[in-house]
Formats: C-alpha cells, sequence, structure tokens
C-alpha cells in the first residue's frame, strides 16, 4: 500500500470522525464516536507530521489535505486540552494548614459486576481506608462479598441489582435523609443523602451510573443524558455544598457532560490535572475518562488519582477534597443560560415521554 493514499485516506476517515459527533442526534452509533478523542487527536497529529515529512507539499491538492487535518487536529485538541496537565485548575490546591475535620476521602470503583475477583477490591478499600466508598455494577454477590470489608462503615445505601446497575454506598459520616431513586428508568438507581462530616459541616451527595449508549444497553444516550440533566438541577439549586460522582459512562468534553456542568454550576476536578482515564482498564489503546467527580466551589482539591487493577474493566477513582466555604468566591462560575436551561428541560420530557410509551406497550 502506498503512503500517500493511505495518509489521505485516513484524512478523510478523521475528518469523519470530527465531524459525526456534532450531529444533533442521540443515537448511540453516533454518541460513541464522542469517546475517542485523545486517539484521535495522536493520530492525526502523526499523519501531519508524517506527510511533511515524506511529501513536497507543492500541490493544491495538498495544502487543501494538510489544512483539512490541522483544522481536525485543532478541533480535537480544542476539546481536550482543558484536561492537559497545564496547571490552570479549575478545583484549586488545598490551602495550608487545613482542619482536617473538613477533609474528606472519597473511593468509587465500578467493580465489573462478573468479576468474581473481590479481593482486590478488599485490599484496595483496606489500604485506601476512604471516608466514603461508591460501588457500582455491584448484586447480592458483591454485597456479601465486601460484607467483612465495609463493617467499620455504619452508615450505608445498598441497591444490589443483578443488571449491572447495583449500588453501593458506605460512609463513616453520618446520613441524614438518605434516598434511593431512579429518576429515569425504574432498574437504574441513584443515590442521594447529605453527609455529616467530622466537624459537623453538611454536604449533598449525589451518586449515579446512567446507562450508556450502546446498542445492547440503551440504542440512544436519551436516558443517560435525562439523568445528567435532572441531576444538574438538583445541583444548581443547591443549599449545601454538593458532590455529584460515578460511572456516568460518558467522557468529559461530551456535548452532554458539558451541557450538565453548565446547568450544575459544578467544577470539574480534572480541568488542569490529567485524563485520569478510567476505562478501558484492560486496553492499552482504548482508554477515556468515563467515572467522575464534579463539586461545588466550596471544596478544593487535597489529591486525586486513579487506583490499582481490581480486575474489572474500570480504574477506581480516587479523591481527597477539603471544604474550605470562605474561599468558595475564588472559583465560583457563571450559572447556566436559559438556552442551557432549556435544553437541560428538552432532554429530560424527551426521556420521560420514552419511558412513559415504553411502560404503555409493557416493555
Amino acid at each position: 500500500m502506498k503512503l500517500k493514499p493511505f495518509l489521505q485516506g485516513f484524512g478523510l476517515f478523521a475528518v469523519l470522525l470530527t465531524l459525526i459527533p456534532l450531529a444533533a442526534a442521540d443515537f448511540w452509533w453516533i454518541r460513541m464516536f464522542d469517546y475517542p478523542h485523545i486517539q484521535l487527536t495522536i493520530l492525526t497529529f502523526v499523519a501531519i507530521v508524517v506527510y511533511f515529512i515524506e511529501f513536497d507539499i507543492k500541490w493544491a491538492e495538498d495544502y487543501l489535505f494538510v489544512a483539512v487535518l490541522v483544522m481536525c487536529f485543532s478541533f480535537q485538541m480544542y476539546k481536550i486540552f482543558p484536561y492537559l496537565p497545564h496547571g490552570k485548575h479549575e478545583v484549586e490546591k488545598v490551602s495550608e494548614n487545613i482542619d482536617q475535620a473538613d477533609v474528606l476521602k472519597f473511593y468509587a470503583a465500578n467493580v465489573l459486576q462478573k468479576n468474581t475477583n473481590p479481593n482486590l477490591l478488599i485490599k484496595e478499600i483496606e489500604d485506601k481506608d476512604p471516608d466514603i466508598l461508591l460501588l457500582t455494577e455491584t448484586n447480592q454477590r458483591w454485597m456479601n462479598d465486601v460484607h467483612d470489608a465495609v463493617a467499620k462503615y455504619p452508615y450505608r445505601v445498598e441497591v444490589p441489582i443483578n443488571n449491572t446497575y447495583g449500588m453501593l454506598l458506605y460512609s463513616k459520616f453520618e446520613m441524614k435523609n438518605p434516598q434511593k431513586r431512579f429518576l429515569v428508568d425504574d432498574s437504574i438507581p441513584s443515590i442521594h443523602t447529605i453527609l455529616v462530616l467530622r466537624s459537623g459541616k453538611e454536604i449533598m451527595l449525589h451518586a449515579i451510573h446512567p446507562t450508556p449508549p450502546m446498542p445492547q444497553e440503551n440504542p440512544t444516550s436519551t436516558d443517560r443524558d435525562a439523568e445528567m440533566m435532572m441531576v444538574a438541577k438538583m445541583a444548581l439549586e443547591r443549599d449545601l455544598p454538593t458532590i455529584v460522582a460515578g460511572d456516568f459512562n460518558d467522557v468529559a468534553w461530551s456535548a452532554s457532560s458539558s451541557l450538565f456542568k453548565d446547568v450544575s454550576s459544578l467544577l470539574d476536578i480534572r480541568k488542569g490535572r490529567g485524563f485520569f482515564n478510567s476505562f478501558n482498564a484492560t486496553s492499552f489503546i482504548m482508554k477515556w475518562p468515563l467515572d467522575h467527580f464534579f463539586v461545588s466551589e466550596e471544596f478544593r482539591l487535597v489529591e486525586v488519582k486513579t487506583g490499582e487493577n481490581i480486575d474489572s474493566d474500570h480504574f477506581p477513582f480516587y479523591i481527597s477534597l477539603s471544604l474550605e466555604p470562605d474561599k468558595a468566591a475564588e472559583q465560583k462560575i457563571e450559572g447556566p443560560t436559559e438556552k442551557q436551561l432549556e435544553k437541560a428541560n428538552k432532554q429530560i420530557e424527551d426521556a420521560l415521554q420514552e419511558q412513559k410509551e415504553k411502560r404503555s406497550k409493557g416493555e
């Protein structure tokens, strides 16, 4: 195969993959192209460099081809640049002389329901010793497997389900008014609770795991996007410092995650620090950030990192935060526009209408 036709073919392919996610449609085969922007950015850059090294740029079609590739690369870089480790943080580092009573350690893991080796996760729980532990894809077997490891957590909300959307939440902090909710689909749970820190201050936690847009799961992203928007609106109306955590089944730079962030007015701890790719733990190349922590402006970051391999297709996610409400104004962001709220409401309405039609058909 000749190199030049191959690169030109790749260029057309790169353009196609860049443009597809811009389509205002929620079909899985469109939304799946939100994910590989990191890989596509690298490949496009390599193609540009190879083209310049191997060929003389002297024909109009060469200039056109290179220009198109550069535009694709620029767009892709624009999408992922905020998540490169350049130091411009959205959530600032913790202040000096913090009060340890206002610090919380949070560990979240999608365990992979079919994973039959709980020992690696149990070791991680023992090593990290988090204050709050969120486990997703957990059925009754998984709840039994971690029973002894979570004995030190007096507060808990357990929703074991055998559909890969079970959720277990354990806390050393008191939970006030904990709720198990099924926001869109009556088989997809979320957990919402007030947590009382050691200092006595209260914060709000929303834990979610919406369905991904995949043919074997859900042919569209309608349900996922709607659940994200519902939680975004809850966060927007917050009276307490707020955390939203979980496996979003969505990358940080997608249109839906961006809208979630805008509507919720929450901050993304990844920005300026790195991708912290949590999926796919079994692949060397196809990796992207699907597990997220969004926080309100009252929080500062102590530490963030992905956890060790637990024989899941996800890496766990560990974060330590300090509650510093007196400095909240320094990193507060603007609220959503009317257009953004209208779009979020439309996504919610579409999903609820779709669920209503499914129930009427007995699906």
